[in-house]
């Protein structure tokens, strides 16, 4: 699918105009112009990663390409997911991205898969693409989209981010390595934050999303050198790029079938095993507390769990800040026991896991407590909408 009969391509009067700077680089010229009008390409997901590098896809002259998401735009998307725009907020972010995408590059045929991607409909979305980018955010996707690459020999250009840092390579390609020669076993559910709880530097988005878009360019016109067997791991505080080499695993597991990649990650079991400690602890709404606020008591003790910056953006009134990461380490155990002198506890976080979890350690220590159902976002909605959401 890399080698399309070049001579039935032909390139618009439009085209030469809008391609000028690619078709007087020697490495691109007509025959590589004509190679990205060929070619189809799929991204996987169009937030932080899919926003830039579909743009840029497009602005190259990719004849084609599939998206894949079912989500739709939220305010909180805009600070980096550059793709959407205000007014596409509440609406399917592939919409959003098709209209976008077409005010580049109105001649791009744009395929949309407003589903969310599984076993079932892998090889099926995949197998009309020549290449396959990876924008997701969790680790059953990234496992399946790999092993779909692998079982239709589809490059597949990875990229992840978090924080400030981010890391990109390109897996299946002419005999390189794949994902799981770079994980072999998925780490633990909950051991990895994910953006929404530990945050992203928006540019970094960027800069990584279009690192795969580079990538993508450069295997479709068959030029210089990609990053297959090669990790780079970029940070942005230190605007620092590192280099890793990966090399195929000669005993890995051979790829036969796509799996149940939510049970291969433990997902099921540690979701029943956080479904069985929240039935073990009780909850109330935020309602319920704005009325024993309101009431005067003097009895209980409000503890917020999130971490201080979080505390800063927004807090309850009469909160007191004992972030989880203590809680885990032990200190906070001891420092909550000495709060409470005979007190009852209520603790809430951003939206009820992570207070959820702390409850679970105190109930450990002997410290039973209530835990404020939906967080401080639920307060925000529901009681103080000058609260701010994040």
């Amino acid at each position: 699918m890399l080698n399309p009969n070049l001579d039935e391509i032909q390139l618009t009067k439009d085209d030469y105009e809008r391609y000028s700077r690619h078709l007087i680089l020697p490495e691109v010229g007509l025959e590589g112009q004509k190679r990205l009008k060929a070619a189809a390409v799929l991204c996987i997901g169009t937030g932080g990663l899919g926003s830039p590098l579909l743009l840029y896809l497009a602005a190259a002259g990719i004849g084609r390409i599939g998206i894949v998401d079912f989500d739709v735009v939220d305010h909180s998307n805009l600070q980096r997911q550059v793709i959407h725009g205000t007014s596409w907020v509440g609406k399917p972010k592939i919409e959003s991205a098709k209209n976008r995408i077409h005010e580049i590059n109105p001649d791009c045929q744009v395929d949309l898969y407003e589903t969310r991607i599984s076993s079932e409909n892998a090889l099926d979305i995949l197998k009309p693409y020549d290449v396959v980018v990876d924008g997701t955010d969790n680790f059953p996707t990234r496992y399946l989209v790999n092993d779909a690459c692998v079982l239709l020999d589809k490059p597949n250009v990875y990229g992840s981010i978090f924080r400030f840092e981010g890391q990109a390579t390109v897996f299946n390609y002419e005999g390189g390595p794949n994902y799981r020669d770079l994980y072999p076993e998925p780490p633990p559910p909950g051991m990895v934050p994910s953006c929404a709880e530990g945050g992203v530097l928006g540019v970094l988005c960027g800069i990584i999303g279009t690192i795969q878009a580079t990538e993508t360019v450069k295997i479709i016109i068959g030029q210089g050198r990609t990053l297959s067997g090669r990790l780079m791991l970029y940070n942005a505080l230190d605007m620092s790029f590192r280099e890793l080499k990966l090399r195929p695993n000669p005993v890995r597991p051979v790829i036969e079938k796509l799996i149940d990649y939510e049970q291969f990650c433990g997902i099921p079991q540690a979701k029943a095993q956080e479904a069985q400690q929240q039935m073990d602890i009780p909850e109330m709404t935020v309602k319920d507390l704005k009325q024993l606020i309101d009431s005067g008591a003097e009895d209980f003790v409000l503890l917020d769990v999130r971490n201080p910056h979080e505390y800063e953006i927004a807090k309850i009134p009469g909160s007191i800040l004992v972030p989880l990461s203590e809680i885990e380490n032990g200190p906070g155990v001891e420092k909550v026991k000495e709060m409470l002198n005979g007190h009852r506890l209520i603790a809430h976080c951003k939206m009820g896991g992570r207070s959820a979890k702390a409850l679970g350690i105190l109930k450990q220590a002997g410290i039973e407590g209530t835990n404020v159902k939906g967080g401080i976002n639920a307060w925000s909605k529901e009681v103080d909408s000058s609260v701010p959401t994040y």
